[in-house]
């Protein structure tokens, strides 16, 4: 597979990986290497990482967090910052991220902070951060259980992906990061959904060039608009009810906190419904989408009581305006609308079209 290029980086594939780290370690020179992980990734995927690593005899240390969303916070940050300062990271240290998305997340956000800005490559572990998170440039943490409210954009050095580390993901966690991959072909190709509805039916072999064809559509659009101003904003088709479901669930002592993923494909069937009645998606394409996401992603129960607070956690998502909630929707598969707005009484009959 050919490396990708980015606004500002390169994201390498698998039999290029380690020897193109190597040689930008030859090239920069770091004074320091750091390795962020979090609980997970220091037993599965470091040892693998460690054995590749060429370090050219410069110090290598590695930070551990704890891992999942909830952890996701600028308390972890602080940690991290102590860390790099108490090992006397200069600004020549490099930050390299081994794990899923909120370790290239968080790690990216400290990186670009710490004494101004340092280095940083993603080596993204878990399916999603593959083809989502770690490119891009979007880094953060949450504030409180709000998403992704705190960070900038700034992005890595390069991008390191070694299809290899999903081995060792439980598969909730690979079906996660499919729910990006279905958005990309909605917001983007047709072709593309229809071949990943239909994911059942081809060899396993075949996910490399999935996720390659998904880091193509997202670095497309990202391209274009790094700042999101404009097309980068169809990225969030399924994200704005998503978000809101996923903050509801996490800091909702009586509920099960969803993955991403799981939050998002909830999200994308909603929006879905919401485009028919505003942006007018077919009811055959609706239907369409609606049983291929449903087909690998189980209903979650929603009650009434639910809904009146997620739509609450609506007013918090990050592509508002002027006191106004902006969807992006559908006009059809593949065609996008940004800066949408639906009414609550829309919203609410997406939660009983998605609860029928």
């Amino acid at each position: 597979m050919k490396s990708i290029t980015t606004k500002n980086a390169i994201v390498h594939f698998n039999s290029k990986v380690y020897s193109e780290l190597s040689s930008y370690i030859k090239s920069s020179k770091p004074s320091k290497i750091f390795i962020l992980v979090d609980t997970n990734t220091h037993e599965y995927c470091l040892p693998k990482f460690l054995s590749q690593l060429e370090s050219e005899d410069i110090v290598v240390e590695v930070m551990e967090m704890p891992e999942g969303e909830d952890h996701k916070t600028i308390d972890i940050c602080t940690g991290v910052w102590e860390a790099l300062s108490e090992y006397e990271a200069d600004r020549k240290s490099l930050l390299i991220n081994l794990g899923g998305g909120v370790v290239t997340d968080l790690g990216g956000f400290v990186a670009s902070t710490y004494m101004r800005g340092i280095d940083y490559i993603n080596v993204p572990t878990s399916l999603l951060a593959m083809v989502d998170a770690s490119v891009g440039g979007k880094t953060g943490v949450d504030l409180g259980v709000l998403k992704n409210q705190i960070g900038i954009i700034s992005e890595g050095s390069m991008v390191l992906i070694d299809t290899s580390y999903l081995e060792t993901l439980p598969p909730n966690h690979m079906v996660s990061g499919y729910a990006e991959m279905l958005k990309h072909g909605l917001i983007f190709d047709k072709g593309y959904w229809e071949n990943l509805v239909n994911f059942e039916n081809m060899d396993i072999s075949e996910l490399d060039k999935l996720i390659y064809d998904s880091v193509i559509i997202k670095n497309t659009i990202v391209s274009q608009d790094i700042k999101e101003q404009g097309l980068r904003k169809t990225l969030n088709f399924g994200h704005t009810m998503g978000h809101a479901i996923e903050s509801y669930f996490l800091g909702n002592a009586d509920k099960t906190p969803l993955l991403h993923g799981e939050a998002i494909a909830i999200g994308m069937v909603l929006e879905s419904y919401l485009s028919t009645k505003v942006c007018g998606l077919s009811t055959d394409e609706f239907k369409k989408i609606k049983e291929g996401i449903l087909k690998t992603f189980s209903k979650v129960n929603i009650e009434k009581r639910d809904q009146d607070v997620i739509i609450d956690f609506l007013k918090h998502d990050k592509k508002n305006s002027h006191g106004k909630v902006n969807f992006v929707l559908l006009e059809s598969i593949g065609k996008p609308k940004i800066d949408c707005e639906a009414n609550n009484d829309l919203i609410l009959e997406a939660f009983k079209d998605y609860n029928y």
